[in-house]
This record gives C-alpha cells, sequence and structure tokens, in this order.
C-alpha cells in the first residue's frame, strides 16, 4: 500500500518511516508460525494510562460456567480515564453482579477489575461475521449516563 489518497495525515498514522503498515491489530504468532489475530488496538480499555485488552476480561468472563456470552468496554472516567465495565448474557439467572466482579477480582490486576459495574443483557451485539459492536455498547452506555 502506497497510501490513503489524497490523506497524507491519515497515510502516516497508518504507515510509519521505515515502510510498515501498522493496522491496528492485535495478535501473535504461535510456535508453528500461525498467526491469531485477537484485539484491535483501538478497542483497547485505558485505565490510568494502562491498557486492558477487552478481549482478555472477555475470555475470563467466558470461562464461568453461568456466562452464555460477554463483552467488554470502558467507560469515560475524569479520575481514572476509562472504567471496564462487563456486559453479560447469562446463562442462569443465578448468576449476580457480584460474581462477576469477583471473578475477574480474583484472576487479573487491579487495574483491570470490573469498575463500571455489570449490565445484563438478553444478547450481545454482533456484526454477522460475529465480530462484537462495541460501539453499539458504548452508544448505549453513554445515553444511559445523560
Amino acid at each position: 500500500m502506497m497510501g490513503y489518497l489524497n490523506r497524507p495525515e491519515a497515510t502516516a498514522e497508518t504507515i510509519d518511516k521505515e515502510g510498515w503498515l501498522h493496522t491496528g491489530d492485535i495478535g501473535y504468532m504461535d510456535e508453528d508460525g500461525n498467526t491469531y489475530i485477537v484485539d484491535r488496538l483501538k478497542e483497547l480499555i485505558k485505565v490510568k494510562g494502562l491498557q486492558v485488552p477487552p478481549a482478555e476480561i472477555e475470555d475470563l468472563l467466558l470461562s464461568h460456567p453461568l456466562v452464555r456470552d460477554a463483552a467488554v468496554i470502558g467507560l469515560p472516567d475524569e479520575r481514572r480515564g476509562e472504567l471496564v465495565r462487563a456486559y453479560v448474557v447469562r446463562a442462569d439467572q443465578s448468576l449476580t453482579e457480584y460474581d462477576i466482579i469477583e471473578l475477574v477480582a480474583q484472576k487479573v490486576c487491579e487495574y483491570k477489575h470490573i469498575t463500571g459495574g455489570v449490565k445484563f443483557v438478553p444478547e450481545i451485539p454482533k456484526s454477522p461475521a460475529g465480530k462484537i459492536l462495541r460501539r453499539q455498547l458504548r452508544e448505549a452506555a453513554a445515553k444511559e449516563s445523560k
């Protein structure tokens, strides 16, 4: 790719001085050379300047037997930058907000804790390809706070 047509700023943000294309994807390569894309840089939650990958918390939530589906977003916060909020589809109504908060608190460091609350929802909005539509969750959260 040579760059974006008539958009030098966008080109400079995407292609560095050495010619590397920065897609904004976060991934890793396994010992067999397989590449896995696991998250997007733009979707990282920033808490006190530290990065929280939503996929990490979502994977943790999905490990709970009473969680059918989950999504995580950042909520704006003046003091911390962002708060971590979980959206959860219950597999059983006995699952509580406390259960979710404690699960995360026991498994990850403090800045990754669920500090923006837990919202139980009937389903997680997803694209036809199965990608979580975090923008819709952020928009719904913004409407709540008004």
